[in-house]
């Protein structure tokens, strides 16, 4: 096992690297000039000369790559060009709100979809397995922003229950009650994509497994069918389950940028937006390596769960 990690994070590098140099090439190849975004208009094309010059725009692109790189190697992650601030804490100060976002995001959607794929699979072909296959369709296919609007006005304006946005209540006193009140309707629209999903996942792996020799044993044993699905089959339906658990992580990264955005959620999601419109290179090159070093992390964390759920599964 420890082998294979350490195989595993040996090629997580040169993946790191090359992810990283395309990401540097992307942000540079858009259009504007940074300067132009912390420089008065009057200014004199002299002083923004100057203004290149002492932000590093000036140098070739490869030797700026290489000095960011040379940088990273000792943890450092530049400074940002509109607030000057070392990107290591602008990202270290928004990583907890966003964390926590995802973390309950991903938790509503396994505690949804797991149970309802269960029984889907179970009563297959019945009313509830039809209903539930259509609305999984619609939870995947429905768009987060139209989702999230929609919930704010039903219960933030229509019903007036829960808040719209923020992560807690202007003057008011704060506290745990106040931020979960405030996670309710991020949580639902950050959610529901990955519970329509995991849903259809679920039922098809639970199915397959349904069928195996070793489940009818059980029942000829005389094995209760609770103790049958939920002990035995599920089990082993969670092994490709957990591969799409992995390939959640990306969906939920890309999905808190907007459900942020809409909930004035005070997390990544929200500084990515900053970084763009500002077009603060640093700060972006800063999120997108942490969003790809997340993402090889989730990929790891699949192939090691593996071996947890299924103890027949080795790696030499």
């Amino acid at each position: 096992m420890l082998n294979y990690v350490i195989r595993r994070l040996l090629i997580a590098i040169p993946v790191l690297l090359g992810v990283t140099f395309l990401n540097f090439i992307i942000i540079n190849l858009a259009p504007g000039d940074p300067v132009d975004m912390y420089v008065n208009p009057d200014v004199s094309e002299a002083d923004k000369a100057i203004r290149r010059e002492a932000l590093g725009l000036n140098d070739p692109f490869l030797l700026r790559y290489l000095k960011w790189l040379l940088n990273l190697a000792h943890g450092d992650l530049g400074h940002s060009f509109s607030s000057f601030q070392p990107v290591v804490n602008l990202i270290s100060e928004r990583i907890g709100p966003t964390l926590l976002l995802m973390g309950t995001s991903i938790l509503f959607g396994y505690l949804i979809s797991i149970p309802i794929g269960v029984y889907c699979a179970v009563k297959a072909n019945s009313k509830f397995d039809y209903f539930m296959s259509a609305n999984s369709f619609l939870w995947v296919s429905i768009p987060s922003f139209f989702l999230g609007l929609g919930l704010i006005y039903v219960f933030g304006v229509l019903l007036g229950v829960l808040p719209t946005g923020g992560m807690s209540t202007m003057g008011g006193s704060g506290g745990v009650w106040d931020t979960v009140l405030h996670l309710i309707l991020p949580t639902i629209t950050l959610g529901t994509s990955i519970a329509g999903g995991m849903v259809r996942y679920v039922r098809s792996s639970v199915m397959e497994v349904l069928g195996q020799d070793y489940l009818r044993t059980a029942r000829a044993k005389g094995v209760k069918e609770f103790f049958v699905v939920n002990k035995h089959a599920l089990k082993n339906a969670l092994i490709p389950v957990i591969t799409i658990a992995g390939l959640d992580i990306p969906i939920l990264i890309g999905g808190a940028v907007i459900t942020e955005s809409i909930f004035q959620w005070n997390g990544m999601g929200q500084l990515t937006i900053q970084a763009i419109l500002s077009r603060d290179f640093p700060l972006l090159m800063g999120i997108n390596m942490l969003a790809a070093l997340t993402v090889l992390c989730a990929n790891l964390w699949s192939d090691l769960m593996y071996a947890v759920v299924d103890p027949r599964i080795k790696y030499n």
